[in-house]
């Protein structure tokens, strides 16, 4: 399984593939030299980004998660997806990307499909009750929940949630929500490259 870090990078190496079969010179995906100006911090480096012309085109956090403690990691998970995408979405606001259209922001999650991210977990609920959806769920489900939510609340343009087992040597690994398919995350993706080669080849 890919597991983090350095360990991510196949999913960078495949969707720089992907973006230069759309056009995009090689030189502007960068895996290196990511960090990008924020506005409630000076910066914070992303895992890749898409520089074109001197507009920042796409930007891209892939994370993973593995057992056996999900609980205190699915809480940093949230909090950083947050304040990663508040942060450069107010910095674009303010003109930190100026001459830029918004930048395409993408969040890919890689979950271990272990027994333990799968069972259901009990609510802490001293005061008061969580919201409905949230009871009786698994890690799994709440990933689910919350990777929608970042797309339907517009802080990430698109999300995406995979399951794979530790040992996984076949690449074998399951969607639990086809809104959050790799396939939906690609073409959103690739849609944004093609407006961006399509007006970077435009005469000045």
């Amino acid at each position: 399984m890919v597991t983090g870090g350095k360990q991510m990078d196949g999913f960078i190496d495949l969707f720089s593939e992907i973006i230069k079969e759309e056009g995009m010179p090689a030189q502007c995906l960068h895996a290196k030299k990511t960090t990008l100006p924020d506005y409630f911090r000076p910066e914070k480096d992303w895992d890749f980004l898409v520089v074109a012309g001197g507009q920042l085109i796409a930007t891209v956090e892939f994370k993973s998660q593995v057992g056996p403690s999900f609980g205190n990691n699915f809480n940093n998970r949230v909090e950083e997806a947050l304040g990663n995408a508040t942060d450069l979405n107010t910095a674009f606001r303010e003109g930190a990307f100026r001459t830029s259209s918004r930048p395409w922001v993408g969040y890919l999650m890689l979950l271990e499909d272990h027994e333990k991210s799968l069972s259901l977990v009990r609510s802490k609920e001293p005061h008061f009750e969580v919201f409905p959806e949230f009871s009786d769920t698994s890690y799994a489900d709440r990933y689910n929940i919350f990777c929608t939510r970042l797309v339907r609340e517009r802080l990430y343009d698109a999300s995406c949630l995979l399951l794979t087992p530790q040992e996984n040597t076949k690449g074998v690994y399951s969607e639990p929500n086809p809104e959050l398919s790799f396939f939906n995350f690609v073409t959103s993706l690739q849609g944004r490259i093609r407006t961006a080669v399509k007006r970077l080849q435009k005469p000045q």
